[in-house]
This record gives C-alpha cells, sequence and structure tokens, in this order.
C-alpha cells in the first residue's frame, strides 16, 4: 500500500533524497579511511599522516551532517590515529 496523503508523500521524497545525500557521503568517507589503511599498510608514516589530516576532516563533516554517530566517527580518527603513532614509533 503505497502512501497517498500529500505530506507522505513528500516526507517519502525527503527521505529518498537524504538516503542517497547521506550514502554518498559515508561512501567518501570510508574512501578516506580506506586511503590511509592502504598508506600504513605499506609503512609510509607521513603519507599515512598526510590521509589521515584529509579523512579527519570527512569523517567530522559526516559526523557533523548526522550520518555517522559522533562516537563512531572519534571511534575511527583514534584507531587511525594509534596506527600511524605505532608506525612512527
Amino acid at each position: 500500500m503505497a502512501a497517498r496523503h500529500p505530506s507522505a508523500l513528500k516526507r517519502h521524497r525527503q527521505s529518498v533524497k537524504r538516503e542517497l545525500r547521506n550514502r554518498a557521503v559515508r561512501t567518501h568517507m570510508r574512501h578516506e579511511i580506506r586511503k590511509v589503511r592502504e598508506a600504513i599498510a605499506k609503512n609510509d608514516a607521513a603519507a599515512a599522516g598526510q590521509e589521515l589530516r584529509v579523512a579527519m576532516k570527512v569523517i567530522n563533516q559526516a559526523a557533523t551532517k548526522g550520518v555517522v554517530h559522533r562516537n563512531t566517527a572519534s571511534r575511527h580518527i583514534a584507531r587511525l590515529s594509534k596506527q600511524i603513532a605505532a608506525l612512527s614509533a
């Protein structure tokens, strides 16, 4: 049974738009995290640090927009930072 009320139709349109936007933001975030992990895998601390700065910005933006929870964003950043610190040591 599909929605018929104008307000329900509008809510559906909004949810579809948000879903697409959120998916794009989440995908972008995951790609940036992947770049950091690849740099860590190559034992390149300098490149990993550069990639982490970019990834941190994207992760924080995703948290600000509500795509991911702020604790999730913090956890991602903390774990990546910890791995890079282990490389440097």
